[in-house]
C-alpha cells in the first residue's frame, strides 16, 4: 500500500510538472491552492489506474509496432494513456485537460516519463 501511495505522489508531481512545462496541459484556472492539489491527487490516482489496467493491454496489442519501431511506439502508448486520463477526468468533472494529441499528449508523456524516472530513483520501496 505504501508503494502505491509513493508512486501516486510521484505521478502527481510528474503530471503537475508536465502541466507547468507543456502549455496544452492544464489543471484548470482555480486560484485555490487546495482545489488544485485535490485535482492533482485525484488525477494522479486515475493516471495510476489507467497505467495499471489499460497500458499493459495496449502494449500487448501493439507489440508488433513496438518491436518494429524499436520501442518508440511506447511514447505513443504513453500519450494515449495521458489522453485517456484527460477524458476520464472530464467524465468525473475534474479540471484536467490535455488539448491536442500530438504536441501536448506526446510531449506531456515524455515529461511525465522523465520526471517519474528521476523521482523513482529516490523511491526506497523499489529496492
Amino acid at each position: 500500500m505504501g508503494n502505491f501511495l509513493v508512486k501516486t505522489v510521484i505521478n502527481g508531481i510528474a503530471l503537475w510538472i508536465a502541466a507547468w512545462v507543456v502549455p496544452g496541459i492544464t489543471f484548470g484556472t482555480s486560484s485555490d491552492t487546495w482545489q488544485v492539489v485535490r485535482t492533482v491527487a485525484i488525477v494522479a490516482l486515475i493516471f495510476g489506474l489507467v497505467n495499471a489496467l489499460v497500458r499493459p493491454v495496449a502494449k500487448l496489442v501493439s507489440l508488433p509496432l513496438i518491436v518494429l519501431t524499436l520501442g518508440l511506439f511506447v511514447f505513443v502508448i504513453n500519450a494515449l494513456m495521458l489522453q485517456l486520463t484527460s477524458w476520464l477526468a472530464g467524465q468525473v468533472d475534474l479540471a484536467f485537460h490535455v488539448q491536442s494529441f500530438f504536441w501536448d499528449a506526446v510531449l506531456g508523456s515524455l515529461v511525465v516519463t522523465l520526471v517519474s524516472m528521476i523521482l523513482g530513483f529516490f523511491n526506497p520501496a523499489d529496492d
